[in-house]
């Protein structure tokens, strides 16, 4: 299968870790839950994982390829206290500031 559309993805937070397995059928990621999440790719998507927090989601449909990768992030999206969680590459999370202290 000749990849068109890519769309990368990041993991920032302690303990969170991505793994494709099955010749990128299965994606398993580690959130901080007691358990794993599973994710089934659809068929016209293979998912890599070129480090632990790196997500490489590739297809020929660039639909399909676009939303898989919105369904990843929906997992865990980014916190804008901490900005721990799953975020696209390019995309930038502005940070809150936490309480002030008196």
């Amino acid at each position: 299968m000749e990849a068109k559309f890519f769309r990368f993805l990041k993991i920032v937070g302690v303990g969170y870790k991505a793994k494709a397995e099955s010749q990128g059928r299965l994606l398993y990621l580690k959130l901080g839950c007691s358990h794993e999440v599973e994710l089934t790719v659809p068929p016209a998507v293979r998912v890599f994982c070129f480090k632990p927090n790196v997500i490489c989601c590739a297809g020929i449909d660039e639909e399909r390829v676009q939303q898989f990768a919105a369904s990843v992030r929906s997992c865990k999206p980014p916190e804008v206290y901490e900005g721990k969680g799953i975020m696209y590459i390019d995309e930038v999370i502005k940070k809150k500031r936490g309480k002030k202290s008196k």
